[in-house]
């Protein structure tokens, strides 16, 4: 029984991609927990090598296969090892993504292309793919993670909002091209994750301004978030529960929301410089102590 709940996963077979690290990292350990057979897409071999041994601990078969998602023809050849070693592929969870933060006015249109390879094309290569293999075979799941970033765009990520939009509406897409079909395809939105991308995002000058680090989820509710999806076909799930909702009423009024985001960025540093005493007033006060 995984760590998580929500049942096993046994004759299961599961490609992850994004797998090295953070939410795919976590999807690779606890899926396996669940009886899964396991494959693991990144590009940094020793990584993939590095969640292979924690995801193995429990049993689980575990395939490693390096590739980048921006290519193609490595996409492919990572289901043609996972075919062979599994025989089929159950449930793909598209997961990779990479982040540049930036005011859009100062965004540098190489790091966006750099975001829309990544988080857009390759989450398409893979979902192309697995269609392809899920129609020769007896169908699937299709797990795409997207962000709340994709349901409202926000300083300083207007470049990696932008490209988790253009992930959500690709998938609602595809999601009513397989109407009928045995292939079902679902969005997890999760908010800001406790991941190293995500940490080394907010330790950036103006960047981790807007969320304390401190209210970070844990990548476990994300994955949870997964299951779920899965064992109810679910279209949707945000993480934390509400918390899209949230956003699309919040689109009944963009205006306020903006002024809301705007207050919380400009003041969120006033208040902390308010908080925090000075050198010298600690200096002062542990001086003074005997």
């Amino acid at each position: 029984m995984p760590a998580i709940g929500l049942g096993s996963f046994v004759g299961k077979t599961v490609l992850i991609t994004g797998a090295s690290s953070g939410i795919g990292r976590e999807a690779g350990v606890e899926f396996g927990a669940a009886g899964a057979n396991v494959i693991l897409v990144a590009r940094r071999r020793k990584a993939l090598a590095e969640t292979a041994a924690r995801a193995g601990k429990s049993g689980a078969r575990i395939l490693i296969a390096p590739a980048d998602v921006t290519k193609p023809a490595a996409i492919a050849g990572c289901f043609r090892k996972a075919i062979a070693e599994f025989g089929g592929v159950d449930i793909v969870i598209n997961n990779a993504g990479v982040v540049v933060p930036g005011r859009v006015a100062n965004l540098r249109a190489s790091d966006l292309q750099a975001m829309l390879d990544v988080n857009l094309f390759g989450a398409l290569h893979v979902m192309q793919e697995a269609v392809r293999r899920m129609r020769a075979g007896s169908g699937g799941h299709i797990v795409n993670v997207a962000s709340l970033a994709g349901r409202r765009g926000f300083s300083p990520l207007g470049g990696y909002s932008a490209t988790k939009f253009a992930l959500i509406g690709l998938t609602e897409a595809l999601r009513t091209d397989l109407v009928g079909e045995p292939i079902h395809v679902s969005l997890i939105l999760p908010g800001i994750v406790d991941t190293p991308m995500a940490t080394a995002v907010q330790g950036k000058p103006g960047a981790g301004e807007l969320w304390p680090r401190a209210l970070n989820l844990p990548p476990s509710w994300v994955v949870k978030a997964m299951f779920l999806a899965i064992r109810f076909r679910l279209t949707e799930v945000a993480v934390p529960p509400g918390a899209a909702l949230l956003e699309k009423l919040a689109s009944l009024a963009p205006g306020v929301p903006d002024a809301v985001l705007h207050w919380a960025t400009s003041s969120r540093p006033k208040v902390a410089a308010i908080r925090q005493p000075s050198k010298t007033a600690r200096g002062r006060r542990k001086g003074g102590r005997t």
